[in-house]
């Protein structure tokens, strides 16, 4: 069975203004690039889960959102030769097996790689990241707070971390 490690975008792999989806507006945080060579080095698949509900709030469509994920990819394999191995996201607002807090993507990537998901690990910003993380029995799971917010983590069983540096093993 594979390891895993699951990101969520924006937040923790870039800076999030608000639904991020013009190649102008995708600024990768560089503790990224550090995170994925460590985990791909050792054979980590590399998987990204988001919630994406702009495109059913009419900010932004499918199309824009695989092109700034073509985008995305082709600066990770510019900077690191290789790129992620998948990126599952959910469009909707009112999906209730995939849209996180559900862990339906997570499921999904588990059948898909033939995943032991106790041994993977997963990095969100947002506490619906860590609770599809739980629901699906990921191993151990990281609230990233780049802005040293107050976080009431107690409940959650997850380290919280201030970069992606933290979680480098």
């Amino acid at each position: 069975m594979q390891k895993a490690i699951f990101f969520d975008r924006d937040g923790v792999i870039n800076k999030d203004f608000g639904y991020v989806h013009k190649v102008q507006d995708f600024i990768f945080f560089e503790d990224f690039f550090a995170c994925a060579a460590a985990f791909k080095t050792k054979n980590y698949k590399l998987i990204v889960v988001t919630n994406q509900s702009g495109i059913e709030r009419g900010y932004y469509d499918v199309e824009d959102f695989l092109k700034l994920s073509k985008f995305m990819q082709d600066s990770i394999f510019k900077k690191l030769k290789f790129r992620l191995d998948r990126i599952y996201f959910c469009p909707f607002l009112n999906d209730e097996k995939k849209r996180k807090p559900a862990p339906g993507m997570i499921f999904q990537a588990q059948s898909d790689f033939n995943l032991n998901l106790s041994e993977c690990l997963l990095v969100g910003d947002n506490i619906s990241d860590i609770k599809a993380g739980q629901n699906a029995g990921v191993g151990e799971l990281f609230l990233i707070n780049r802005d040293f917010k107050n976080i009431d983590s107690n409940n959650l069983n997850a380290k919280v971390i201030n970069n992606l540096n933290e979680i480098i093993k």
